[in-house]
């Protein structure tokens, strides 16, 4: 049986903890005939188990057994083993008690080292395998603490962290506030699991949306597209299958009470609901609301829409700093042009002109049709990607090559690639 210390040092490490006990006795094996070597020096496997009728712990080594004993360390006389009840003949093993009584509190506490280790290893896997599972979910936490312009989240179980670059700048958090968050993704470091948060990533706004309102939750209102300038201001499209149902009555409510709990999370951001429709002409009318439109023409490709409204409603239209007309451009997949009627009234004869060249000049720009940044757009220039028939051959391996270009927009580009190509063949068979 196992000495008083080592028993101590199981039992204390494996109380309230939920730690298979065959992993522990498989463990403290291991301690022990490592403790084994370093004390005794020899080279024994202990063998460790547990009485299932005491549960007492026992440790045992095996002995060859011959008729002359010449290394006791490793071999037992015919005689003795049979006095420890061996019935067979000389050449087999026999199982003997370790003396634990050599081993004393070294051996102790290399046990209680060896499991404590293994113990936090079983901890943080089953951490890590408990968050996994929560990547693309919304959890609630407490805000601990602020480090290096990052925010510490307390989970409950651990601690998340929202990096520098998935936080709403405007938005302000002290230490105790209550928050929502976005769990991106689940890391094993050199310190333990690493839960990483997001305020601004668009699946934070699609979870709380359907947190929020039971419809979209049930999955009755669909969210078709959102475009969102975090802090500022958040369009979105939505849209339900069953004509009984109001898609942006049931997402605002009565009075806006039901997009209120929404509105307060995201710390006062403007928010506009927008219902979705397969029609792109229909579609932008109802991005732009409440701008009063005059009239709405689409280009051949499907990539710009050009939109007339009262010179009144211009400033309304573009936003500022045209942010209305580029978060409707991008909710509804396309370069948005918005023009005042006097300005489109002097054109006279030659408007329809303008519009098509100021298409046709869009469509052959590929950077406004990839809707990609300035930074992005220069590191593709000096990689070689500057028309369309560049980005026409590009593979997701020839995008990854470029320094600094992630697979998340080398994935985007690709997408918008393919979108471009299938609108070139569509435009050549209708002209066949």
């Amino acid at each position: 049986m196992l000495n008083r210390e080592v028993s101590d040092a199981l039992e204390q490490i494996g109380r309230g903890r939920e730690v298979n006990m065959e992993v522990l006795l498989e463990t403290l094996q291991k301690a022990l005939t490592s403790a084994s070597k370093k004390l005794l020096g020899n080279q024994h496997e202990i063998k460790v188990f547990q009485d299932e009728n005491t549960g007492t712990i026992k440790a045992f080594y095996p002995k060859t057994v011959v008729s002359d004993v010449k290394n006791s360390d490793y071999e037992v006389s015919l005689e003795e083993a049979k006095k420890l009840g061996y019935e067979g003949k000389t050449g087999g093993t026999v199982d003997l008690p370790v003396p634990i009584e050599k081993f004393g509190r070294i051996a102790a506490q290399i046990a209680k080292q060896v499991i404590s280790k293994k113990v936090r290893d079983i901890e943080r896997d089953a951490l890590f395998s408990e968050f996994e599972e929560k990547i693309d979910t919304l959890l609630n936490g407490i805000v601990l603490r602020k480090e290096n312009k990052n925010i510490f989240v307390d989970l409950g179980d651990t601690e998340g962290v929202i990096p520098m670059k998935e936080q709403v700048f405007r938005e302000s958090w002290q230490i105790g506030d209550k928050i929502k968050v976005y769990v991106t993704e689940v890391k094993k470091t050199s310190k333990g699991t690493q839960v990483v948060l997001s305020r601004i990533h668009p699946n934070f706004i699609r979870k709380l949306f359907e947190t929020e309102i039971p419809e979209i939750g049930e999955g009755k209102v669909q969210i078709k597209s959102l475009a969102r300038d975090p802090g500022y201001r958040l369009k979105i499209a939505v849209y339900s299958e069953d004509r009984n149902i109001d898609s942006v009555g049931a997402c605002v409510g009565v009075k806006g009470g039901r997009i209120q709990p929404v509105v307060k999370e995201l710390k006062g951001e403007k928010v506009d609901v927008i219902e979705w429709n397969a029609d792109i002409k229909n579609f932008a009318k109802n991005a732009l609301k409440p701008t009063r439109i005059t009239s709405v023409s689409v280009d051949e490709a499907g990539q710009v829409v050009t939109v007339v409204v009262p010179d009144d409603q211009l400033a309304i239209a573009i936003g500022k700093n045209g942010q209305s007309t580029k978060l409707a451009g991008k909710l509804i997949g396309c370069k948005i042009d918005v023009i005042g009627e006097t300005d489109f009234a002097k054109a006279g004869a030659g408007n329809v002109k303008i519009i098509e060249d100021k298409a046709q000049e869009t469509k052959d720009d590929p950077f406004a049709l990839l809707g990609l940044n300035k930074k992005t757009i220069t590191k593709l220039k000096d990689n070689g990607f500057n028309t369309r028939e560049d980005f026409k051959n590009a593979t997701l391996d020839s995008l990854l090559k470029i320094n600094g270009l992630t697979a998340k927009t080398a994935e985007k580009i690709l997408e918008k690639v393919k979108a471009f190509k299938g609108q070139e063949n569509e435009t050549k068979n209708e002209q066949i």
